[in-house]
């Protein structure tokens, strides 16, 4: 999966100007603005440019200082002393401070706040004021990712101190520091935000952020069409073939960026028909990857191999993919107990058809065909699938946090850092944590643990590597595939520059020539 680049947009010789509205079109809309319990991509997206963290990654996936102007790293990585900006202001005008920084660091540990972030945060032994901008942070041993960890956005201590932050009307009115200003959100309709004048790196040069929810692929592309909406994603159809013509070609440019995440086919382990890893390793011959590449990505992406990508150095070579074959998944289905006794067709266990219904979330048809992909292979062998299309705020609140699910379509975006504890550890199964789907495994609870309590990077890729052989020889997801990445954005819209990060990184450098700006509020 390369890096590729189309229609990339030239140095402009304008003066860079301030105007104009940046409308994101998206399927899905935020549950909530509360930066530790935003745990979907759409709230993320919105909490990205209205919050700031202590670090964040630059375009080339460096940690550098966003709310930290500088830090020191003590006691062989057990203490990071951070020291602060002191030109930032919250969106009401309330100065930031360390205590901001305590105030977030304890709710991520309050075992009341439901929030799937905090096991970075356990291993804290002390947070320090050594005054209003510099904080120390003590670690009770060491704990690789320590430092990657402060990513974690920042909320308001004068603000939130005394709120439930799971009933809070922040969720929905939030104060941050970013570049851009809650302004309004309409439920299901859209968010709106405004620039930042007092951002302490500039003021964004586009004026107004319009986070538009349209919950219909299709109809989202009719609205770019109609230049209704200025970046969105893509479909693999839309990108090679729907918006390969003269007039996209003028008023849009595309993106295809390698993806930090993966989708899967995630199985609810309390189930009782998905106990059994046979079953598990017999639906996932059952089903042909490349097939799923081939026909629903149109070739852009790469079969996912278990819980690490390919570029990371976590990543286990030698674990091979399991390949299509009907053949072994019916054996191992026989194993395991499952065979057609009645002659119907449908393979049956002490009376019972073995059907399952697979829930994904509405709006995403990349999803939805790969259920139906998934649908057909797994009645060659015997097994009747049903697909559910849920809104996702529904989806994740009526059935993702209740576990009222039997097999779930979903996709994880992973940083960086390779530390996936909070998904595959047997103590995130909690409300709003993500291991959802209850796996437990003791080898790899240690191995999780054992790996972030060293720096030593081999010793952790070697834990890595075995914790990557078991989760895919154990199977609890169907590991199905790394779509690539595919963006348009506007043509009015200069100085977007793709790096590994992708291209929101400079938003607020983004800016439109007066000339070409289409809102004017």
């Amino acid at each position: 999966m390369g890096f590729i680049l189309f229609l990339t947009c030239a140095t402009s010789a304008y003066a860079k100007e301030y105007g104009d509205a940046l409308v994101v079109g998206s399927i899905s809309d935020a549950r909530t603005l509360v930066p530790i319990l935003a745990s979907d991509s759409a709230s993320a997206d919105i909490v990205g440019v209205v919050f700031n963290a202590l670090i964040k990654y630059d375009e080339n996936l460096n940690l550098v200082g966003d709310l930290a102007e500088s830090w020191e790293i003590e006691d062989g990585g057990r203490i990071i002393i951070f020291h602060l900006r002191k030109d930032v202001l919250w969106h009401d005008g309330h100065q930031f401070s360390a205590k901001d920084v305590e105030f977030t660091y304890q709710m991520l540990i309050d075992p009341d706040v439901p929030t799937p972030y905090s096991g970075d945060f356990e291993r804290i032994e002390r947070v320090e004021l050594i005054d209003d901008y510099t904080i120390k942070i003590v670690y009770k041993e060491i704990f690789a990712p320590a430092f990657s960890s402060w990513t974690m956005p920042l909320m308001p201590r004068h603000i939130l101190a005394n709120e439930d932050l799971s009933q809070t009307e922040f969720s929905r009115n939030p104060i941050g520091t970013g570049p851009y200003k809650f302004k309004s959100w309409r439920t299901q309709e859209k968010i709106e935000l405004v620039a930042n004048a007092d951002y302490f790196e500039h003021r964004p040069f586009i004026n107004r952020y319009i986070y538009r929810v349209i919950p219909d692929q299709a109809t989202l592309f009719l609205e770019l069409q109609t230049k209704n909406v200025d970046l969105t994603g893509l479909s693999p159809l839309q990108y090679t073939r729907q918006t390969d013509t003269a007039k996209f070609k003028k008023y849009f440019r595309k993106f295809c960026l390698p993806s930090f995440g993966y989708t899967y086919l995630g199985y609810n382990l309390t189930d009782v028909r998905f106990k059994d890893k046979r079953v598990r390793q017999a639906l996932n011959y059952a089903v042909d990857k490349n097939e799923i590449i081939q026909t629903v990505l149109l070739g852009l992406g790469r079969q996912s191999l278990g819980p690490f990508l390919p570029q990371s150095w976590a990543f286990n070579p030698q674990v091979k993919a399991m390949p299509f074959n009907l053949q072994r998944s019916r054996r191992l289905l026989k194993e395991a107990g499952w065979q057609d006794t009645d002659g119907d067709g449908w393979l049956d266990k002490n009376g019972q058809i073995f059907e399952f219904t697979i829930i994904t979330n509405q709006g995403n048809e990349q999803r939805l065909k790969t259920a139906e992909v998934i649908q057909h292979r797994l009645a060659g062998v015997g097994i009747r699938v049903k697909i559910k299309v849920l809104e996702w705020s529904v989806f994740l609140a009526e059935f993702i946090d209740r576990r009222n699910f039997a097999a779930v379509l979903l996709g994880w975006g992973i940083g960086i850092e390779p530390d996936n504890f909070d998904i595959w550890h047997s103590s995130k199964t909690g409300e709003g944590e993500f291991n959802f789907i209850s796996y437990k495994n003791e080898e790899v609870d240690r191995l999780l643990e054992e790996a972030r309590g060293t720096f030593d990077r081999k010793r952790r890729k070697s834990c890595y590597h075995r914790i990557h052989e078991i989760i895919y020889d154990e199977q609890p997801y169907m590991f199905l595939y790394i779509a690539d990445i595919l963006s348009i954005v506007h043509s009015r819209f200069q100085e977007i520059v793709p790096a590994p990060i992708g291209i929101r990184y400079n938003l607020i450098d983004w800016w439109v020539p007066r000339a070409q700006q289409r809102y004017k509020k």
